[in-house]
């Protein structure tokens, strides 16, 4: 009986992003600002915590230390590291 040869997905198909097939825009170690004023922030902790949105000043640099799924970065700042939308940030 001969054996069907099955086609390999072209690496064009293949997803490049977290989950949704998107490139991340952000990468490791980039310098990063928030766009907008939070309503809350919430921790990058295992075990997350919501905490209040003045822990981060408008204009503070933060520093990006993980590419998480969602299109959510883990953004570095003074006070703590905080899971951030990537629409919500800024170079």
């Amino acid at each position: 009986m001969p054996t069907a040869k099955i086609p390999l997905p072209s690496a064009s198909t293949q997803p490049t992003g977290p989950e949704d097939g998107e490139v991340p825009p952000f990468s490791i170690g980039d310098q990063v600002r928030l766009t907008a004023r939070q309503r809350y922030l919430k921790t990058a902790d295992p075990m997350p915590m919501l905490r209040p949105p003045d822990l981060v000043d408008p204009e503070e640099q933060g520093q990006v230390v993980a590419i998480k799924a969602r299109q959510q970065v883990a953004v570095r700042f003074r006070r703590g590291t905080f899971l951030i939308d990537v629409d919500q940030l800024s170079c």
